[in-house]
C-alpha cells in the first residue's frame, strides 16, 4: 500500500534531498557543487522540495569572499510526517511513534507476554489505536509502519523464526487490517544496523550484532542493507563454532548462538544457582561481586563471541561493529575484554563498541526504512 500523499521523485530530486538530509544548512550554491547539477536545475528542484514540505529555508548563510547577497540555507524538515515501528521479540513487543527526524512522540513496551497470532492481533490493535489517539498534526501524517521480527526476512516475507513459532503469522496482513498505512516487514538486526548507521555513526560501513534469544547481525554499506541472495546475510548466530556441538533449531550442530546468546547465558547461570529466572541485571550483580559462576559464564560468552566477530571482520571488513545486548550494556567491561581478544591484523582498525541507542536501535531503524521507501533516498545520516 502506498501513502496517499506520496509523490514520486525524480533521481535528481532524490539526490538533492539526500545531500540536504545528510548536510545541515546547505545553500543552493553548495548543493549545486556537491551534486554537479546546474544552479538553474537546483533552483527548480529546491522549489519542488519546499512545496512538498520536505525542505525548509532556515536562515541566512555566510557570503563568499567576493561579497554579494548572502545565501539562504536549506534544511531537511523532519517534522513533515510521522513513523511507526514495532519490534516483536520472543517475549515482548516494543513500539515507537516518532517524527521523521527520530524525535520520540510515544513509546510503548509490552513484556513479558506470550506471542501467538491472537495476542499479536490484540497487542498490535492496542498499539496502533494508542498511537492514532496521540498523532500530532503533520503534513504527511504516518508514512508507514515497519514490523521487526527476530528471524531472517527476504523480500518482505519471513523465512523462519528459530526461537519462536511466528513464521506462519501474517504480520503484514494483520497490520494492514488495522491501519491504512503502508506496512513493511524486516529482520530486527537489520533494522538495528540501519538505526545505528543513521543516528550514531559517520562511517560508511557498519555491522550491528543483536543478542537476545539468538544472535543476528545487520550489515549496512553506504546506507544499504546487505541481505544476501536468500535473506541469510548476517545470520552469524549460525556460524559453527563447535564441531559436533549442541543441536541448533536451524538444523546444524555447534552454532554460535547455542553458546553465546543472552538467553543461553542466563539459563546457564540460573542452572548453576538453581534459580528460576535470570536477566542481565541479576547476572551483573553476581559478576560485580566476583561470583565464580558469573565470571565463568561471562568469560565463556566473550570467548565464543570473539570467534563470531573475528569471522565477520574477515568477511566484511567494516569500519564499526556495534553490540546490542542487554548483557554487554549492563557489564560494559565485557567490551574491553572482547577487544583484548580481537587483536590481530584484520581487527586492529575496526571500532567495536556498545550501542548508543540501546533498545531503540531497531525502532529507529524502522523509521529509516520508512524514510527510504517514502523519500526514495537510500543514504541517510541524521547524526547531530
Amino acid at each position: 500500500m502506498e501513502n496517499s500523499n506520496y509523490t514520486r521523485r525524480t533521481p535528481n530530486e532524490s539526490l538533492c534531498l539526500e545531500f540536504i538530509m545528510n548536510n545541515k544548512d546547505l545553500s543552493r550554491a553548495e548543493l549545486s557543487t556537491m551534486t554537479g547539477l546546474t544552479k538553474a536545475t537546483i533552483s527548480v528542484i529546491v522549489k519542488k522540495l519546499l512545496e512538498d514540505h520536505l525542505v525548509l529555508e532556515t536562515g541566512i548563510g555566510v557570503s563568499s569572499n567576493a561579497g554579494g547577497r548572502k545565501p539562504i540555507n536549506l534544511q531537511y524538515n523532519g517534522k513533515a510526517g510521522l513513523s511507526i515501528s514495532i519490534d516483536v521479540g520472543y517475549n515482548y513487543i516494543n513500539a515507537l511513534l516518532s517524527y521523521l527526524d527520530g524525535e520520540e512522540i510515544s513509546i510503548l513496551q509490552k513484556k513479558p507476554i506470550a506471542l501467538n497470532e491472537e495476542t499479536i492481533k490484540k497487542h498490535f490493535s492496542e498499539i496502533i489505536e494508542s498511537f492514532n489517539e496521540s498523532l500530532p498534526q503533520t503534513y504527511y501524517g504516518v508514512i508507514g509502519i515497519v514490523v521487526a521480527v527476530h528471524g531472517p526476512v527476504y523480500d518482505g516475507n519471513i523465512i523462519f523464526t528459530p526461537h519462536y513459532n511466528l513464521d506462519r503469522i501474517p504480520f503484514r496482513k494483520i497490520t494492514e487490517e488495522l491501519s491504512d498505512y503502508p506496512v513493511y516487514l524486516e529482520n530486527e538486526a537489520n533494522l538495528s544496523a540501519l538505526g545505528e548507521y543513521t543516528f550514531t555513526s559517520e562511517s560508511s560501513s557498519l555491522i550491528s550484532i543483536n543478542m537476545h534469544s539468538g544472535i543476528g547481525a545487520g550489515i549496512v554499506q553506504n546506507g544499504l542493507l546487505q541481505v544476501g541472495s536468500h535473506g541469510f546475510a548476517g545470520e552469524i548466530g549460525h556460524q559453527i563454532v563447535m564441531i559436533n556441538g549442541k543441536k541448533c533449531l536451524c538444523g546444524n550442530h555447534g552454532c554460535l548462538e547455542m553458546y553465546a546468546a543472552n538467553k543461553v547465558c542466563f539459563e546457564k547461570f540460573a542452572q548453576a544457582k538453581s534459580m528460576d529466572y535470570v536477566n542481565a541485571i541479576i547476572l551483573r550483580e553476581y559478576y560485580q561481586n566476583h561470583d565464580p559462576d558469573a565470571i565463568q559464564v561471562v568469560q565463556e560468552n566473550i570467548r565464543y563471541l570473539s570467534v563470531g566477530i573475528n569471522n565477520l571482520i574477515a568477511h566484511y571488513d567494516p569500519e564499526v561493529i556495534v553490540l546490542n545486548s542487554s548483557l554487554y550494556r549492563e557489564i560494559p567491561e565485557m567490551i574491553q575484554q572482547l577487544k583484548q581478544i580481537l587483536q590481530n591484523r584484520f581487527s586492529n582498525k575496526v571500532i567495536v563498541r556498545n550501542t548508543l541507542l540501546n533498545e531503540k536501535s531497531t525502532l529507529l531503524g524502522g523509521l529509516v526504512l520508512n524514510l527510504q521507501h517514502f523519500l526514495d533516498v537510500k543514504q541517510i545520516k541524521l547524526t547531530d
